[in-house]
C-alpha cells in the first residue's frame, strides 16, 4: 500500500480478504506493528488488524521511555538489560524525531533501596550491558552537585546521586511511524476491525473473521499464519482458538499524573525511591511534568482502565516526600492516564516483582502468541516471531534476513543526513514563513521529515494557528488512519494529556470537522461528541 488513510479502511479490509496473506497479525500496538514491519521487510505478504485505534492499549499508556530498566538489575535480568539497552540505540537511530536522549538524575538517600556505592556499581554494570556510548555513561554526583542541579529536592538524608541517560519517546507515535513504514513497504493494516473468530481448515488455523466496528460489516481474512499480539487481550484471543486454553497473563496497572511545570519546576527527569521501596519517575515535557508509575494487580475493564484516588495520592505523596516545598494537592493534577502491563504469570510474585520478559507460544492448531515484554524490546520480540514463521514457511517461500535494525521509520531522515542539522535548517525555514519556534519545534518532534506534507496543506489555508491545527487533522486522517477526534487528540498528538486546555478548546470543532470530512449523519456526530467529551472528562478527574 502507498497510503495509510482512514478514508480507505473498507478497501484495506477488502484487500486483506483477497490478499492470500502469509501472516495476519492481531493487535496494532508496538509489538504487532513491529512484527508487521519485520514480516513485510523480509518479503512476506503481511496484514494487521486492531479492534481499537492503533496503540490504544498499553502502547500509548507507558512511561514513554526507551530504557533498559535499572530495576531489572535488581531482579538479575542481565540478558534483558543487555538486549533492550542495545535496542534503544537502534530505535534512536531509526526514529530520531521521536526518540531523544534524556538526562536523568537518581538521588540517593540514606535508607534508600540503593546506596551510593551500590548505585555506582549498578549503573556501571548497566552501562556495560547496554553498550552505552561514552558521552552518556553515568556520573556520580555529590550532595551539593545534586542540589545545584535540582534545588527543590529534599536535602535531609541526601548522600549524593547519579547522572545518567535514558531515552524519551512518544510511544503512540513510535507505533504509528512503524505502521506507516510497514505499509510503505507493502503491508496492509486497519484499525477498528475486531477479530471475532479464528478460522480453521482441518483443525489448523487458516485465518480470522473480522468485524468492521463502525458499520458491523464482516470480512474473512485467510492467512497461512496468524499471530496473537494483543497485549492485555492475549488470553481472550487464545480462547477463540481453544475455549479451554489456560490463561497466560496477569495484569498490573500503571498510572501517571500530569502537573503544570510551574507547580513542580524541575529541570531534569528524575527517578527516585518511594517510601515503600518502589521507584517513581518525574519527567518534564511540553511545559508539564508527568509522574508515575503505580504497579498494582488489576482485574477490571481492559479497554478503559481507570485511575483512582489511591493511585493519585500515592504519586502525589511520593512527589511531596522528595520535593517537600512543592506541597502538591489533588487540585494540581491536570490529567492522567492508566495503562496495563500484560505480564506472564509467575506464582508468588508481587506486582512489581514479575518479570517483564516476553514469551512465545504456539498452540496445536498453529496460533502463534507473543506475550509479555516491554516497549524497548519490541523489535527483538518481532524478530523472534518472524523467525519462527520464516522457519515454517521456508519450504514454499524464500525470505530474507531480519533487517529492521537498519530500516529508518517514517519521519526519519536518510542515513546520509544528520538529523540535528536537518532539524536546525527546518526550524529556520519554518520561522521564515511565519511559524513560531515553538510551533515549528513541536511539528518536527511529532512528524519529523513528514512535516513538509503538513506545511503544504497549511499553505493552502489562511496560514493561521487554527489553519495549522486543521492541516494536522487532515494529514493524520489521510496518512495516519485517524478516524475519530480522540485518535488525534490522545494518540497522534498527546494533547489530551499534555495540553488539556487545547483539547478542551478544540474537542467540538475537531468533531465537527471530522463529521464533515467523513460525511457522518447527525446521530453519529452527536455520539462522537459525547465520546470525546467523556474521554476528556475522564482524564481530568479522578474518582
Amino acid at each position: 500500500m502507498e497510503s495509510f488513510s482512514a478514508v480507505n479502511r473498507q478497501q484495506y479490509l477488502e484487500q486483506m480478504s483477497h490478499a492470500d496473506l502469509d501472516v495476519l497479525i492481531i493487535g496494532g500496538g508496538i509489538t504487532g506493528a513491529g512484527i508487521l514491519l519485520d514480516a513485510v521487510s523480509r518479503g512476506l505478504r503481511a496484514g494487521l488488524v486492531d479492534m481499537q485505534d492503533f496503540a490504544a492499549g498499553t502502547s500509548s499508556r507507558s512511561t514513554k521511555l526507551i530504557h533498559g530498566g535499572l530495576r531489572y538489575l535488581k531482579q538479575l535480568e542481565f540478558r534483558l538489560v543487555a538486549e533492550v539497552g542495545k535496542e534503544r540505540a537502534i530505535v534512536a537511530r531509526n526514529a530520531p524525531h521521536i526518540t531523544k536522549p534524556e538526562p536523568m538524575i537518581l538521588p540517593i538517600y540514606k535508607q534508600g533501596s540503593l546506596g551510593y556505592t551500590s548505585a555506582s556499581i549498578a549503573l556501571a554494570v548497566y552501562d556495560f550491558l547496554a553498550g552505552v556510548k561514552k558521552s552518556e555513561r553515568r556520573k556520580m554526583l555529590s550532595k551539593e552537585e545534586v542540589l545545584k542541579l535540582e534545588p527543590g529536592l529534599k536535602s535531609q538524608g541526601l548522600k549524593g546521586g547519579a547522572y545518567y541517560y535514558e531515552y524519551r519517546t512518544d510511544d503512540a507515535r513510535l507505533t504509528i511511524e512503524i505502521l506507516k513504514k510497514a505499509t510503505e513497504l507493502g503491508a496492509i493494516a486497519c484499525n477498528y476491525a475486531k477479530v471475532e473468530d479464528i478460522l480453521k481448515t482441518e483443525r489448523v488455523v487458516s485465518g480470522v473473521r473480522v468485524r468492521e466496528v463502525t458499520n458491523n460489516s464482516y470480512y474473512n481474512i485467510p492467512a497461512r499464519y496468524v499471530v496473537n499480539a494483543t497485549g492485555p487481550w492475549v488470553d481472550a484471543i487464545d480462547k477463540l482458538d481453544d475455549a479451554l486454553s489456560e490463561e497466560k497473563l496477569v495484569h498490573t496497572k500503571g498510572v501517571h499524573i500530569v502537573l503544570d511545570r510551574a507547580r513542580l519546576p524541575i529541570k531534569h527527569s528524575l527517578y527516585f525511591d518511594t517510601p515503600d521501596g518502589r521507584m517513581v519517575f518525574a519527567i518534564p515535557r511540553q511545559g508539564k511534568v508527568y509522574a508515575g508509575t503505580t504497579d498494582t494487580f488489576y482485574s477490571g475493564n481492559l479497554e478503559n482502565p481507570m485511575a483512582n484516588k489511591v493511585d493519585r495520592d500515592y504519586i502525589l505523596n511520593s512527589l511531596n516526600q522528595i520535593f517537600p516545598d512543592a506541597k502538591l494537592t489533588f487540585e494540581d493534577v491536570e490529567s492522567w492516564w492508566a495503562g496495563l502491563r500484560p505480564l506472564i504469570k509467575q506464582k508468588g510474585k508481587s506486582a512489581s516483582g514479575i518479570s517483564r520478559k516476553d514469551e512465545l507460544f504456539e498452540t496445536s492448531s498453529g496460533l502463534i502468541t507473543i506475550a509479555g515484554g516491554k516497549l524497548t524490546g519490541y523489535r527483538k520480540m518481532a524478530q523472534r516471531v518472524v523467525d519462527l514463521i520464516v522457519k515454517k514457511i521456508r519450504a514454499v517461500k524464500t525470505t530474507g534476513p531480519c533487517i529492521t535494525d537498519q530500516i529508518r521509520l517514517s519521519g526519519a531522515v536518510g542515513e546520509d543526513v544528520n538529523y540535528d542539522e536537518f532539524y536546525k535548517n527546518k526550524l529556520e525555514e519554518f520561522q521564515s514563513i511565519g511559524l513560531s519556534e515553538a510551533a515549528s519545534s513541536q511539528l518536527l518532534d511529532r512528524y519529523g521529515s513528514n512535516v513538509d506534507k503538513i506545511i503544504s496543506i497549511w499553505k493552502e489555508g489562511d496560514q493561521s494557528e487554527a489553519s495549522l491545527d486543521k492541516a494536522q487533522w487532515i494529514y493524520c486522517i489521510e496518512n495516519e488512519m485517524t478516524l475519530y477526534p480522540d485518535d488525534f487528540l490522545t494518540r497522534r498528538t498527546g494533547e489530551t494529556y499534555f495540553n488539556i486546555e487545547k483539547a478542551l478548546k478544540y474537542r467540538d470543532t475537531i468533531t465537527n470537522f471530522y463529521s464533515k470530512y467523513f460525511h457522518w449523519d447527525d446521530e453519529l456526530e452527536q455520539n462522537v461528541v459525547a465520546q470525546t467529551h467523556n474521554k476528556i472528562n475522564q482524564v481530568t478527574s479522578i474518582k
